[in-house]
């Protein structure tokens, strides 16, 4: 599977995956994710899992965003209203991967992503998180469900 051109991105995304995150020395969750074409052309996403915490508790947990194209890659909005811009992501070659990295600043607290689409199919996001109320770094796998 190839992720083609980072303006294909989108394209190759949609449908269902299996998430696998660690959140270092906090968290691991285990779930499922949905791109979902819109009528607008933008992409739903939705994911849902198991959340376990480091304390042994365990919760269900759930995300939303909207991702939409824009010249060179995408935009990650949270879906809400009206939407806000998290990422914007132009994925650039690398080696045989796409990837693509983007900052957000949450607060006083600040998010330092990286989007990796690897050439066995799988994408890869990593999320830095530093500041005063923050400070841990989040690695989530999707692999294609059935693959």
């Amino acid at each position: 599977m190839g992720w083609g051109s980072p303006d294909a991105v989108l394209a190759v995304l949609e449908g269902a995956w299996e998430i696998d995150r660690l959140v270092e020395g906090l968290a691991t969750l285990r779930g499922a994710a949905r791109f979902t074409p819109m009528r607008d052309g933008a992409l739903a996403y939705h994911e849902s899992g198991t959340l376990a915490l480091a304390d042994g508790r365990c919760l269900r947990a759930a995300r939303r965003y909207v991702f939409r194209a824009v010249g060179g890659g995408f935009d990650v909005l949270f879906d809400e209203a009206p939407q806000r811009r998290f990422h914007r992501i132009l994925p650039v070659p690398e080696g045989d991967a796409l990837v693509g990295t983007a900052a957000h600043l949450c607060g006083a607290d600040t998010y330092e992503s990286t989007y990796r689409f690897e050439p066995d199919g799988t994408m890869r996001i990593v999320h830095r998180v530093r500041g005063p109320a923050k400070d841990y770094v989040s690695r989530t796998l999707y692999r294609r469900r059935g693959a």
